[in-house]
């Protein structure tokens, strides 16, 4: 698989509000591509999370995983998933304020207050609706990746923005 250009802070793409797509596409061996190659970006830049619109194509597409993530060391694991269409239902009360970063903003971290659980419908690359409630770390990257299909960073939903900082990454 290919590895696909992340692009960054700026681009206009990322400021934009993905379209859904038709379900036929999970049939198509061109788009299947371009997921596996989002995939492999993912991982080639050690990130746990990666929406369609940050390697440029403005849909609502996105791939996630967390193995032993050496940019967020105290995470807990959560397998491959890729969701098309996603759309958070729920958000907790409870809140959990913590680092984020994003792979489209290299070197910079902020502390970002996010609802502890989730709970989210997608489709799957299998073709099957699904339902599901995340908590913890899994919730925070769910509702990142959201935001991006929805033309927003993290650090649009930061109340401080004394925390920003550059780590460089």
């Amino acid at each position: 698989m290919t590895k696909l250009p992340i692009v960054k802070i700026g681009t206009p793409v990322l400021r934009q509000r993905c379209r859904a797509l038709p379900l036929a596409v999970l049939k198509d061996a061109r788009f299947i591509r371009f997921l596996n190659g989002m995939v492999v970006t993912m991982h080639e830049a050690h990130g746990v999370g990666l929406a369609a619109n940050q390697v440029g194509r403005p849909v609502r597409a996105m791939v996630l995983e967390c193995r032993s993530n050496r940019r967020y060391p105290e995470a807990e694991d959560f397998p491959l998933e890729i969701f098309i269409n996603l759309r958070i239902l729920r958000y907790s009360r409870a809140k959990v304020t913590d680092w984020e970063g994003c792979l489209s903003i290299p070197g910079y971290r902020g502390k970002v207050a996010r609802s502890k659980a989730v709970t989210f419908e997608a489709w799957t690359l299998d073709g099957l609706r699904i339902r599901k409630t995340v908590s913890g770390f899994h919730a925070r990257v769910i509702q990142h990746e959201a935001d991006h299909l929805n033309g927003f960073f993290y650090m649009d939903r930061m109340k401080n923005l004394k925390s920003w900082r550059c780590i460089g990454e």
